[in-house]
This record gives structure tokens, C-alpha cells and sequence, in this order.
């Protein structure tokens, strides 16, 4: 049965009345604070209610204290017997959760209900809810300025062992073994006993990682055939290829095996490390980790956040609010990401006006898609200029993408546009005269010496003579400001070594994680804004109101009750006739 509070509705005594003033000042200024007041009262708890009957069985713990324990332990990257201490005896955390009672049943939980309660939240995915949620909380809380935006990605790793190819077969093999061995042993009898000798045995695995490097080929291929022969052996029985375990050696043979089919016997032949894909398996325990030839195993986030341009006495006068966040593989491409995170944004009402990146987000493709739902993208264009020669970029282009004047300062005589393709012709007699004439791209004709380049090239071609402007450098400066947010992003809730394995799971923490850290930037912008914020709470003024109110009720009674029976006493004696 579920168990939720009204955290919206206060109290007619202040429960936190007993701290000494100067201890409740810091804590309203803390994040503890600002949680209390802005984000408790708004977590989701009513995506979890269909998980727990109404009417039947034990009442659970209150969703959202659960919802908010969990957030904090990502936010603060505690274990999970940090956890349970935390709640049970930490101040702040209570405050936070606006915990007054001194019950087991409201201070302390158990780490089987923690692991239920996260997994429920992982299944559900309401991890993404709860940034959604308190990020739009806080940019209306904080009047957040959301036209200027900055992008960028941060790899980050989950808890699994790097390993080499031979360690990811081995490994595989072994696992495949042991499972085999429990669901199905008739089965398990077929396997040749040297196979079952070599990876079953009690120092099976350790063996494999001190192979010599100069044996690795050759031990190398012999788990390849070694992982073949198994796929082969079973291939025809339908209860062992059902098995998850199996299903990963028929994925790690497709990626790192070419099959040499024969008349006599299938050969199989290791791929060469540059033809494995980037999204093979990096290790078992964790199949949806993937590898980035720039940053290695694991995984990546995408980051959006707000900023505003201020440097000295007007640095910080806004917040600085991470808008977006997502979690993928870390093969997948910057380039995919610009577009889905400015969607998500427009949904949220987070819309920005210009968006910085650096140069994988800012693909023709990208900045075209963003112009057409009425955001900018300023990012520099991938690749470089040529060091030799004239290039288009040297013309002047209009922002139509139609060139004006060469680099002598010529405009064209000529102009032809079909489809996506444009055609120019600058005369004769003006580029013989010309001193870079062999270096120039219009060619000779007829009529004309041509000029012809795609829509696409024109426009890369003005992007790069807009990148170098001192404007530009000025303009695009802020971006960098990114980096610092990344490195704040691991150094306070420790993303880049999570404690997870498993695309759900660490998207789950990453995503908590920057949830904390709006929470923190927040509290810490709140300070110093109001750093003389009063001690007592917004609820103890509500409460006062309330107090007043019924006062002012009364001494109405008392009027209509005087002006019916006459009565010859005061008010203060007809309120303690009434036992108050």
C-alpha cells in the first residue's frame, strides 16, 4: 500500500521551531533549503502508484522522501550504506525531506527497499521526469534567462573492467559454461572436457590475463575457435540458443570473426583491429558500453546548459541552469545530438535563442535544421583552410550564399542557379588582369571564366570567413565556459567513475547526478542573492497568517454570540470559558 504526504499543505506549528535561529539560517540557505521549499513538493510520486495496491498490504515507505533519498545519493555520490547513515542521522537530509518525526519508520530504510525503489525508478524511467521537472521549476523559480545555450559532451564509464580481446572471449566462454552448466547439465555433458579444463577451472580466467604479448595471437585464436566450436555444437538446440549467455558469443563472433565457409570445415579468421565496429561488445557484464576512438570505453553525456555573458563585479547575476541532459553509447556522434536536445528544450519551454558548440555539433546539416525552428547555432566549421591557393571562403558571399566580389574585388557578370547548384562568370578581361588568376577556382570559358560551387559549399565557405573575425572570436569565447560546468559535473557527484553498469542504470545516475548539481548551483546563486534570507521559513509566515486568522475568527463569534446573549465579559475571558 502506498504511503504519500502532502508536503504542499504546512503545518500549523512549526515543526522545525526547535533550532536556534543562526542553525536555521544556514540551513534555509543551504541546499537543504531550497530542496525543502522547491523540489520536495513536486516529485513525481504519482508515476509510482501504480506499482503499490491502495488498499492491501504493508504502507511503504513515503515516495517522496524515497524519491528524494535517491537523488541525493547520486548527488552526492554516496554508497548505499552511506545512504542509509545519511538519512538516518543527517540534519540536513531530514530538513531537506521535511522528515519530523523520530521513527524508524521515517528515519531509516533498509537497503532491500532502496534497491527496490531504484529499480523501480530505472524500469520507469523517472529519472528523466525528475530532471524535466525540477529543471523547469528552477529556471521559473529563478526567472532563468534560456536564450543563450552552450552544448558539449563528457565520456564517462561505468563499473566494468577494461579489457582486451582475449579477456572478452575468455570471459564469455566462461560465463556461457557456468549457466549452461546450472539450466541445462545434460547439455553441459556434451562440451569437450579440455574446453570445460580451460575456463571453468578455479584459476581459469587468471590464466588468460598473463598471457605473454608474445602469445597473444596465437592464444588469441585459439579462444576464437574455441568460442565457434560451442556456437556450432548447440547451434540446433533451441533451449540453449535462447540463452542470453549464448546470444553474446554468436555477437562477439560476428564482430571480431570473419567465417571462411568450406566444403570441409568452416575456418574462422580474427578481424583486424580496425575493422571491428566501435559499437562491439567491450565486456560482458556490461554489453551496452561501447568504445570512442577519441575517449575509449564506456559511454557518453550530452549537456545543455544556460549562461550569461558577464565577466568581473557582474559575474554571476543570473543561474546558470543545465537544460538538457542525455545518456548514450559512447560510439554514437556528436552530430546526432544538437537537434534532439533543442526539440527537447522547445517542448519544455527552455527554447533558446543562439546556441554555442564546437565544431562536431555544427554540421551544415544542423545549423540549417536549427535556423528552420529559430535557433542559431555558432560553432566553427569542421575541417581547415587550405594553406595554398584561393578557395571559395576568400570570396565575399552574401547571406543568401551568393558570391558579390572576388578576392580582386570583382562582382560576377553572370549568375545561373539550378536545384542546389549555382554558376557564375566573372569576364575575360577582368581576370586576365588578375595576379592570382592560376590560383583562383574560376575557370576559363567561353563567354565567361566560371565560378561553380553547391549552396552548401557557399555557405560553409561564408561561415569560415565569419570565423575570422575578431567579432566572432568574441562571440564564441563563452563556449569554453562549458568545460568548467563538465569538470564541476564530476568533481561533485563523481559521473565520469559511476557505481552502475548497463545503458538504463547509468543513465539513471548521470541524469540524478545533474539534477544535483542544479540543486547546488541554485542554493549557491540563492545565497547570494538573499544572503540575509530569515531564519523562520516561508511556512512559519504562512502559519502566522493562519494564527492570525483564526483570531480574527473569534472575535467574530464572540461579537454575534454578545450582540444574542448579552454578555457583560471581555473577549479574553469568553476565550478562556472555552478552554483555549
Amino acid at each position: 500500500m502506498f504511503k504519500i504526504d502532502d508536503h504542499k499543505q504546512l503545518p500549523l506549528f512549526d515543526p522545525w521551531d526547535y533550532l536556534s535561529p543562526k542553525r536555521r539560517h544556514i540551513l534555509d540557505l543551504s541546499w537543504a533549503g531550497l530542496f525543502r521549499e522547491e523540489v520536495l513538493p513536486i516529485l513525481p510520486v504519482r508515476e509510482l502508484k501504480s506499482c503499490f495496491s491502495d488498499k492491501t498490504g504493508r504502507p511503504s515507505k513515503e515516495l517522496h522522501t524515497m524519491l528524494g533519498v535517491l537523488l541525493l545519493q547520486q548527488a552526492h555520490d554516496l554508497t548505499d550504506e552511506e545512504t542509509v547513515f545519511q538519512f538516518s542521522f543527517n540534519i540536513q537530509w531530514h530538513y531537506a525531506l521535511n522528515i519530523t518525526e523520530e521513527s524508524d519508520s521515517a528515519k531509516y530504510v533498509s537497503l532491500k527497499t532502496l534497491w527496490t525503489f531504484r529499480q523501480l525508478v530505472i524500469d520507469k524511467k523517472l529519472d528523466t521526469i525528475l530532471f524535466e521537472k525540477i529543471a523547469g521549476k528552477l529556471a521559473e523559480a529563478f526567472n532563468v534567462n534560456t536564450d543563450k545555450q552552450r552544448i558539449d559532451s563528457v565520456h564517462i564509464k561505468s563499473n566494468m573492467r577494461r579489457l582486451g580481446r582475449i579477456g572478452i572471449f575468455s570471459k564469455s566462454i566462461h560465463s556461457f559454461l557456468v549457466n549452461l552448466k546450472r539450466k541445462y547439465p545434460d547439455c553441459f555433458q556434451e562440451v569437450n572436457s579440455s574446453i570445460v579444463d580451460k575456463y571453468m577451472s578455479e584459476k581459469a580466467l587468471s590464466c588468460f590475463s598473463l598471457v605473454k604479448p608474445s602469445d597473444a595471437p596465437k592464444t588469441l585464436d585459439g579462444v576464437s575457435k574455441d568460442l565457434f566450436d560451442l556456437i556450432e555444437l548447440f547451434k540446433e538446440n533451441d533451449d540453449v540458443t535462447s540463452m542470453y549467455t549464448y546470444k553474446q558469443l554468436e555477437r562477439i563472433l560476428k564482430e571480431q570473426c570473419n567465417i571462411e565457409e568450406s566444403d570441409d570445415d568452416n575456418k574462422v579468421e580474427l578481424k583486424k583491429p580496425k575493422e571491428i565496429p566501435s559499437d562491439s561488445l567491450q565486456n560482458p557484464s556490461d554489453p551496452d558500453a561501447t568504445y570512442s576512438g577519441h575517449k575509449g570505453q564506456g559511454y557518453q553525456v550530452q549537456i545543455m546548459e544556460t549562461y550569461n555573458e558577464s565577466d568581473g563585479e557582474n559575474k554571476g547575476e543570473e543561474l546558470n541552469l543545465i537544460t538538457y541532459v542525455s545518456v548514450e553509447k559512447a560510439s554514437e556522434s556528436d552530430a546526432n545530438a544538437l537537434i534532439p536536445a533543442i526539440e527537447s528544450v522547445k517542448e519544455r519551454d527552455l527554447s533558446p535563442k543562439e546556441v554555442q558548440a564546437d565544431s562536431l555539433y555544427g554540421s551544415d546539416e544542423n545549423c540549417e535544421t536549427a535556423k528552420a525552428i529559430g535557433v542559431e547555432v555558432v560553432s566553427p566549421t569542421m575541417g581547415a583552410k587550405k594553406s595554398d591557393g584561393i578557395s571559395l571562403s576568400d570570396f565575399e558571399i552574401s547571406e543568401k550564399g551568393i558570391v558579390e566580389k572576388c578576392p580582386q574585388g570583382f562582382s560576377p557578370s553572370y549568375s545561373k542557379s539550378k536545384k542546389d547548384r549555382i554558376t557564375q562568370g566573372f569576364l575575360h578581361n577582368e581576370c586576365a588582369k588578375c595576379p592570382i588568376a592560376n590560383e583562383c577556382p574560376a575557370k576559363k570559358g567561353k563567354k565567361y571564366n566560371y565560378l561553380r560551387y553547391t549552396k552548401k559549399a557557399a555557405r560553409l565557405a561564408r561561415r569560415r570567413r565569419v570565423e575570422q573575425t575578431d567579432e566572432f572570436k568574441e562571440r564564441y569565447r563563452w563556449r569554453a565556459g562549458v568545460e568548467a560546468t563538465m569538470s564541476e559535473y564530476d568533481r561533485r557527484t563523481g559521473v565520469k567513475h559511476l557505481r552502475f553498469r548497463g545503458l538504463d542504470s547509468v543513465r539513471f545516475a548521470a541524469t540524478l547526478k545533474a539534477t544535483g548539481l542544479n540543486i547546488f548551483r541554485a542554493a549557491a546563486f540563492r545565497k547570494r542573492q538573499k544572503p540575509h534570507l530569515r531564519g523562520a521559513g516561508k511556512g512559519f509566515m504562512i502559519n502566522t497568517q493562519f494564527i492570525q486568522f483564526v483570531k480574527e475568527l473569534f472575535q467574530w463569534m464572540y461579537s454575534r454570540i454578545k450582540e444574542s446573549f448579552m454578555l457583560e465579559y471581555s473577549f479574553h475571558q469568553f476565550v478562556a470559558n472555552l478552554g483555549i
